[in-house]
């Protein structure tokens, strides 16, 4: 056993030296890693940019999408429920141009009395009202009109109806 008194002068064994001057040598030799900082900002701004600009075509996409869905339905003319574009019904379709804008509007399936009330409301002119049998509609409904899309209307203009008799 050592003592206190015969302990070495730099308080370590030769092997605890040793392995001191040898870890010393190993710090010594490896080369400080070079950080390039305004490389890593530029990359990190660039990925940001990147993101930040997906987003937004995502949001303007969306919003361009709710808009068409907007002018397909028509706007506040034409009932939300029955849009040509969900229900592919041409033939009952009105391509109505009012102030510059076309909006086409889907018939099929209003009531006579519905389709009466629009006709006033937009100051156009109900033609004549014929009957024909189809299945899976509701009798005294629009299944058709003429004109129908692609050909548009205006104020003023006649609109015949065909209603389902079933």
């Amino acid at each position: 056993m050592t003592s206190y008194d015969d302990a070495r002068p730099s308080g370590c064994t030769p092997f605890e030296e040793e392995l001191m001057n040898a870890m010393n040598r190993y710090a010594d030799s490896a080369e400080a890693p070079d950080f390039d900082a305004p490389g890593i900002v530029r990359r990190t701004r660039r990925r940001r940019t990147a993101g930040i600009a997906a987003v937004a075509t995502a949001l303007i996409l969306a919003g361009g999408g709710t808009a068409l869905a907007t002018s397909i339905a028509g706007g506040s003319h034409a009932k939300p429920s029955s849009t040509a574009a969900a229900r592919g019904h041409d033939a009952a379709t009105v391509a109505y141009t009012t102030d510059g804008r076309t909006n086409p509007i889907d018939f099929y399936g209003w009531d006579l009395k519905d389709f009466k009330s629009y006709m006033a409301k937009t100051q156009m002119k109900l033609g004549t009202v014929s009957k024909r049998p189809l299945t899976g509609c509701k009798p005294g409904t629009v299944i058709a009109v003429s004109p129908h899309t692609p050909k548009t209307v205006t104020v003023g203009d006649t609109i015949n109806a065909v209603l389902c008799s079933r």
